[in-house]
């Protein structure tokens, strides 16, 4: 089917089910983005877009959902030796200059 014709077909039975206008190229991106949010991995989703790079990728998806984000964070940090019974870190554990302060890299979460 020539790619024009599909577009046609879909923005008519679109518009037959009362759907608002999308694009295909719409559809894709929804699907990356759900894909992603679902805790798929990006290489995965690299090989469901047919990217070349996983660059392009990580480039276009990476900053879609910042909840993904968070919760890769939140995986992160529930893993790391120095968490407390609540299973957040609770303290920043730096020595020297800037000990203490919270900087990009290391959130300090408060106790109960």
């Amino acid at each position: 089917m020539a790619p024009d014709r599909l577009t046609r077909t879909f923005t008519k039975l679109a518009a037959d089910a009362g759907l608002p206008p999308i694009r295909l190229h719409d559809l894709r991106h929804g699907a990356a983005s759900l894909a992603q949010a679902a805790g798929v991995d990006l290489r995965t989703v690299q090989e469901m877009l047919g990217h070349s790079s996983i660059v392009l990728t990580a480039d276009t998806y990476t900053s879609v959902l910042p909840d993904v984000a968070h919760r890769a964070a939140e995986k992160v940090a529930s893993r790391s030796p120095a968490q407390g019974a609540a299973g957040g870190a609770r303290h920043d554990e730096r020595r020297g200059p800037g000990a203490g302060r919270p900087n990009a890299c290391h959130e300090v979460i408060p106790g109960p």
